[in-house]
Formats: C-alpha cells, structure tokens, sequence
C-alpha cells in the first residue's frame, strides 16, 4: 500500500522540479530576467493582495438590531457641538445706545460723551444730510432687493461712483454694500494662488481675511517698519528669476486700526516702484480726514494717485454712512464688477445710503474748515492725555483714532484686556464718558498691543476733550498705580 503513495509522491516533486527547471525559470519580463520561483511567489502574494482588496470591510450582523437596542444606541449617542463653548470672560456684553452715535449719546438711559465712534467730521445728525436721505427713501424706498448686476443698479449708485472717483482724482469707483467685506473682496478678486503678498504684521482682521481667502504666498513685515519692508522685498525678489511672471502685492493700512500709526506712503511707493510690486492701500481711516482736502494718504504725501493701484475705504467713519467703496483705473473697477465676491453676490447699497456719501462729500469740499477743527481736537486730546499714568500715546499726532497703550505691559494679552476694560468701565461709571478697549477675536493673528481706542471728532467741544482727558487721567493713575 504504501508504495503507490511513495511513487505519487515522487512523481509530483518530478513535475514541480521540472517546472522550475522550465524556460519560464529564465522568463524575460519587460525585458528583464526573472527567476521563476521569484515569478511564481510574486504571483501568489501579488493574489492575496487582490484577494484582501476586494474583501468587504465590514460585514453587517446577521441578526438585526431590535427596537429597544437602536433606542438604547441612539439615546448613548452625543453629537459634536455645533461650535465650541464659549470661555469665560469671552461674552461680550455690547452697550445698547438709545440715541444717535454723535458726540454725545445716550446708553442705558444715561446720557454720556462719546469717544466710541469714529463720527470723524461730526456728520451723524447733519440735518443736511438726514433731509437728503429722507428724499432718497421716497423716492427708491429702503432696500434694492438685488446685487449690482440683477437690477440693484440705480442712478444714484452711479452718481456716487462718480463723485467718488471724481474727488479723489480717479478714472473710477466701485461701490460696495458692507463696509468691511469691502477689501477681503478686494483681495482675493484680485491676488490668487501663486501670487505673492507682502503685507504689515499690523494689519487688521478684515485685510486678514482677505489674504486668508486669496490663497496667496503672504510674508509679513514689521510693523510700518521700511526697513523692514525693504529687506523682505529684496529676499524675495534677489535670484528669484521667475518674479517676473508671479502677481506681487504690498498691501497696508493708512492709518493702522491697531495701532492709529500713518503708513509712510512717500517710502512704499519707492519701494514698489524698485521692486515692481503693486499697492494695495485700505483708507478706512484715512477717506475724508487726511490732507488737505481729506482725499486720503496720497493727498497728505503729495504722492500722485495712480501710482497706488488699488484704493479700498469704508464710509462708515468719516463720512457717517455705510458701505465701502474700491478706487483705481478702469480695469480695476470692470474686474470687480464680474469677479468680487462682495459685488457680484450681496444685494446693493441702499440707495439712501447712496445718497447720504454723495451729501458727505459735497459737505467735505464745502467745508474744508471742519478738518482743521478735527486736527486741533485731536492736538488737543494729545495735549491733555501726554502724561497720563501708565498709558501711553503710540498714535500719529494727525490720527483722529488716538490709540494708548500700557506702558508696562502684564505679558499676557487677556491681562492687558482686563486692566484696560477695567478702565473703561470706570470712565463711563463715575464720568460718564464713552471709550472702548481695542478687542480682539480670536481669529485676529495681530501681535500688536492691545490698547484704548478714542475716535475724536470735530463735533466734539474743548469741554468733551478735558473732560475724557480728566476722567482717563484720574482712573488710570488709581487702576494701573
């Protein structure tokens, strides 16, 4: 019996023996030589591996859940929150004003000086303007009911787009609805993937924003630091022989809102023509206070104005509207019109508010006399406030945003908060004046000081001024001693 069982197995370690011992034991694949135990084991692993692919990952359970079972499961179950909790001391408690945000205003039923909004030119209340707007309203009611390019067009939005571009010496204007998407469309509308940003470290969040969005190469610079500038464009640009072909930005501030610092447009301007960049320039800050018209920064350095490529403001401070507004060439304005996110999709300005710009700019060439009533209150706030106990002025002397910082900084930023809101609460407790401390969100990546903001206006009185000089001077002494 046993030797049949011998002889099989003789027989089959013949033929396994003759098949390596075959031509395919030299095979030619892809014109390399293969052995063919090597060919045959990388066939078989080559079969697991297929075999383990197509295997289901899971197999469901033959016996279906009962009802009680999903109950239990689903009742067991704890979603995501929709967002993360709120920390403690996060909860912003915003004062609710109970009248018009002018130089003096009522909060809580309680009448104060107001130092809290940036009403530059004193234009909220203006009956000039109130009257303009009312006819606006009649005529075109409240809202358009549509973005630019689906009938939210109206003649006035025209006429705004032109006496904007006609006062700062434009070819053109575009309007935009919300003040602050105003330049996070604009860059982006304009600065893609690839393309190259050199922007100050101070810049705020919605020029943050914008970068963020255009998904462009960022590099900061110091902040208003020209030698800094100068150094980060001559690393980028030394060598780099495809700089040619890349789309290259610096985009600033005129007047910083972190920090009230003028940006040095004469230096910038050098720098770009140098290093063949373009200028991107946002005059929130600046529209309507700055020169010797108010035209802004150029205007101020007597730089020419088409030699910043691309302008971007709000109205909401100046000129006591709304919106924002993007100066430049004609190309400039026409690409916004089919490629900024914040003018093709949101609804147009309202009309009304249209109308109320045209009305503060018309105010503005009338009464030139109102800026150099707004840079002798502000000479004045720097006055009362120079030797204030622990705080300290690191705003331009031409600012109307007037920043103070602590001279002695805790280390941490939620402490400086709390010693400057500290501060605030009191002048408005005991003074009854109206300022606020510079927060930030926590998507704000601005490694400036924190510090008190005071937005003075050109309708405020010597008596406003030594009375917010008075209150911060006493309460800062007690606070930070």
């Amino acid at each position: 019996m046993e030797l049949p069982i011998v002889k099989a197995t003789t027989a089959v370690l013949a033929r396994v023996s003759a098949a390596f011992n075959a031509p395919l034991s030299c095979s030619v694949v892809f014109g390399v030589h293969v052995d063919g135990t090597r060919l045959i084991v990388e066939g078989l692993l080559i079969a697991v591996i297929v075999f383990q692919l197509s295997r289901k990952s899971y197999k469901p359970p033959k016996k279906a859940l009962s009802k009680k079972e999903v109950d239990e499961l689903c009742d067991e179950w704890e979603p995501e929150p929709l967002c993360p909790s709120i920390k403690e001391g996060a909860r912003i408690d915003a004062p609710i004003l109970e009248s018009a945000a002018g130089p003096h205003t009522t909060i809580n039923g309680k009448e104060v000086v107001n130092f809290a909004s940036a009403n530059y030119l004193g234009l909220i209340g203006n009956e000039k303007i109130a009257e303009c707007c009312v006819g606006s309203l009649e005529k075109y009611g409240v809202g358009p009911c549509g973005p630019r390019g689906f009938y939210g067009t109206t003649d006035v939005h025209l006429d705004c787009e032109a006496k904007i571009a006609n006062f700062l010496g434009t070819p053109d204007s575009v309007l935009y609805s919300y003040g602050i998407s105003t330049i996070f469309s604009v860059i982006p509308a304009f600065c893609k993937k690839g393309d190259i940003i050199v922007a100050d470290e101070g810049v705020h969040w919605a020029v943050q924003n914008g970068l963020d969005l255009s998904r462009s190469t960022v590099v900061y610079f110091k902040h208003n630091d020209m030698a800094s500038l100068a150094s980060t464009l001559e690393k980028l640009t030394r060598g780099n022989k495809g700089i040619e072909k890349i789309r290259c930005y610096i985009v600033v501030e005129s007047i910083y809102q972190n920090s009230g610092q003028i940006a040095p447009l004469d230096e910038i301007i050098k720098l770009k023509d140098k290093y063949r960049f373009r200028v991107i320039l946002d005059e929130s800050h600046s529209f309507g206070v700055l020169g010797k018209c108010g035209r802004g920064l150029a205007e101020h350095y007597g730089v020419p104005i088409d030699k910043i490529d691309i302008i971007t403001a709000g109205m909401g401070n100046a000129l006591a509207s709304d919106g924002g507004f993007c100066t430049g060439s004609a190309r400039v304005v026409d690409h916004q019109r089919l490629s900024s996110s914040g003018y093709v999709f949101s609804n147009s300005l309202a009309p009304y508010l249209a109308t109320a710009t045209v009305s503060a700019v018309n105010y503005l060439e009338g009464n030139s006399l109102v800026l150099s009533i707004l840079r002798s209150n502000v000479a004045l706030v720097h006055k009362g406030l120079s030797g204030t106990p622990g705080l300290e002025i690191c705003s331009h002397l031409l600012s109307p945003m007037v920043f103070l910082k602590l001279k002695k900084p805790t280390g941490s930023l939620a402490a400086d908060l709390d010693l400057l809101e500290t501060i605030a609460e009191q002048a408005f407790k005991e003074d009854s004046v109206f300022i606020v401390a510079s927060k930030r969100s926590s998507l704000d990546r601005c490694k400036l000081p924190v510090g008190i903001r005071l937005f003075v206006s050109a309708g405020h009185t010597e008596s406003d001024i030594s009375k917010v000089c008075s209150s911060l001077n006493k309460i800062s002494s007690s606070v930070l001693s």
